[in-house]
């Protein structure tokens, strides 16, 4: 959610700042601006709607060697020009990601000294706020200012009596910084410097940044300077391009094989266990995709390890008053590391005293700091805001740590669970034969895309699957999508298929096939249209399905490796057909940062 950039250095910042802000478009936006400094005035430009108008605008160039860029994801004032970034006064400038949730008080507070405001948003608020505490001092009054704001904020500041320098500084968002030969960067996630640098530095919370043309200074919450040590991202820059695919979507689909395989590599040689004492319970909190992982993971740990496993969507869990128990261990899942909900989550429980662990993707994230231990996958950047391979390294991860609970328990010989490992091992190899088929589920989606409904059905894993697959077709092709168990059908929902209605059904589990079949009948006798995924070898009565697509045989605790990638290609292609932005849907944003 909003994507920050900023560039001090001797080159033209414009087309640098242009350049990191479209690294970062997968973040989710909605309006676009920068702000321009050139060495007596700054200069703001800024539009409601994609980058191409902004850069439209900017056709003439802007010129100057220090400024500040901002992608906006509407929180606070619809998109607008108005309300989109950079907001401030006649002596600084200012882009904002986060929320400040205590806006409305500053603002009644900033009214009464005479302030005005003409946007809706809590950004101009906190501009306008700092420039009332400014008093010539830039970093005493940045902490005085952020003293009084409660939220989730990265900020980068620019202040006109402070030439070619950027200020910045992170609570609870994400904010990174890189010193290079082109001088010196600040934004929000990698993509945005891997065209210039693989190393970084990491702001605490509360840490403000200065930044100039030639070096990055850091100061800690109560404003001395402190030392930083660099980090160095495992990605390339070539990993974060599209790399000749239409869609970095479809990239990243295709890029599951290689990602499993490292991913699954990684943990075969090392030690997966949790801890040295076993979990009487394991407590797993996440958000979307992950959470879907989650679901997957919970019945693998259960089935493999007999470990009672509560799965708890993040932004939930917080709210709830949880209960925690003596021998409770608590994974906190998220690709980028920076999920609010999840990160708060995870500080619930560390207060509590639990031991925690995070799978996270990106190297020194928020969750990767402050998790006890850490587990990493191995997925590279994913640009696309649709988790794809995300999902499958994270699935692969949680299925070799489940193997290693269930050995640490005594409930797998070294023998069984080296099966399950190579079995485990051999699943790249099986996912490409998945996406073999995709001639077949580009046509399965031809077929079923002018309905404007789709329901996912499955049992055990299958249901796992289905609540995963449902979530990407609705989220890029904007079809209504409902994931429901087999088993729940006549319970409601077999109320909504009438004639020709889209159902999906998974049926990849040799146990539960026979009661799966049953619940695909009683579709195919209302009417439904059913597109149905199951196991090789598996006998189809003729006239179950519509379409058939089959996946290679697997143990059944991992067949969601293999159904997603069809998924994903469904919902790809049904995409495509309906001329949606694939890798950019409306509204939603990567990396959801705010509650």
């Amino acid at each position: 959610m909003c994507g920050i950039v900023g560039y001090s250095g001797k080159k033209s910042c414009l087309p640098i700042l242009l350049g990191g802000l479209e690294k970062l478009e997968y973040r989710g936006y909605d309006s676009a601006g920068v702000a321009v400094y050139d060495g007596s005035k700054v200069k703001t430009v800024k539009t409601q709607g994609r980058l191409v108008l902004l850069r439209e605008k900017l056709r003439n160039g802007l010129p100057g060697t220090c400024g500040i860029g901002h992608t906006r994801w509407a929180t606070h004032g619809a998109p607008s020009d108005v309300n989109s970034h950079p907001h401030g006064t006649d002596r600084l400038t200012l882009v904002h990601n986060g929320i400040i949730e205590n806006y409305s008080e500053l603002k009644e507070e900033l009214t009464q000294k005479g302030y005005s405001f003409i946007s809706q948003t809590d950004t101009e608020v906190a501009a306008k706020f700092l420039d009332a505490c400014y008093d010539g001092d830039p970093i005493s009054s940045i902490r005085k200012a952020v003293s009084h704001f409660r939220g989730s904020y990265a900020l980068a500041i620019i202040f006109f009596d402070r030439p070619n320098t950027i200020y910045a500084l992170r609570q609870g968002s994400p904010l990174i910084a890189a010193d290079t030969e082109e001088g010196s960067m600040i934004a929000s996630d990698i993509p945005a410097l891997l065209e210039y640098t693989r190393d970084f530095y990491l702001p605490d919370e509360g840490e403000i940044l200065e930044i100039t043309e030639n070096n990055i200074r850091f100061f800690d919450s109560g404003g001395n300077p402190a030392e930083k040590k660099k980090v160095t991202a495992n990605w390339s820059a070539e990993a974060a391009e599209k790399g000749g695919y239409p869609h970095f979507m479809l990239k990243e689909i295709y890029e599951q094989p290689e990602v499993v395989s490292l991913t699954v590599k990684t943990y075969l040689t090392e030690k997966c266990k949790l801890s040295e004492k076993p979990a009487k319970r394991i407590l797993i909190s996440a958000c979307g995709t992950a959470m879907h992982a989650g679901i997957a993971a919970k019945q693998a740990i259960e089935e493999l390890a007999g470990i009672p496993v509560v799965v708890d969507i993040a932004s939930e869990f917080r709210y709830r008053s949880p209960v925690f128990c003596e021998g409770d261990q608590f994974i906190v899942i998220s690709q980028s590391g920076e999920t609010a909900d999840s990160l708060a989550a995870l500080r619930l429980a560390k207060k509590a005293g639990i031991p925690t662990i995070g799978l996270v993707n990106v190297q020194g994230s928020s969750i990767a700091r402050e998790a006890d231990h850490v587990l990493y996958t191995y997925a590279g950047p994913e640009i696309a805001v649709a988790s794809t391979k995300a999902y499958n390294v994270q699935l692969a991860a949680l299925f070799a740590v489940s193997i290693a609970l269930a050995v640490q328990n005594g409930r797998l010989s070294e023998e069984e669970a080296d099966w399950y490992l190579s079995e485990l091992a051999a699943m790249p190899e099986k996912i490409k034969k998945v996406l073999a088929l995709e001639k077949e589920v580009a046509e399965a989606a031809k077929r079923f895309n002018a309905s404007d409904h789709c329901f996912f059905i499955g049992r055990g894993m299958d249901y796992a699957a289905a609540q995963e697959s449902s979530l990407k077709l609705k989220e890029i092709s904007y079809i209504h999508s409902e994931a429901c168990a087999a088993g729940e059908l006549k319970h409601g929902t077999i109320s909504l298929i009438t004639e020709g209605t889209p159902v999906v059904a998974i049926a990849t589990h040799p146990r539960l096939w026979e009661k799966s079949l049953s619940n695909i009948l009683e579709v195919r006798a209302r009417g439904g249209a059913v597109l149905l995924v199951c196991q090789e070898n598996v006998p189809v009565p003729e006239g179950t399905a519509d379409i058939l697509l089959r996946i290679p045989s697997c143990p059944p605790l991992f067949t969601p490796m293999l159904t997603l990638p069809l998924m994903q290609l469904y919902a790809y292609h049904s995409a495509i057909l309906r001329g949606c932005d694939v890798d950019k849907p409306r509204n939603l944003a990567k990396s959801v940062t705010v509650e």
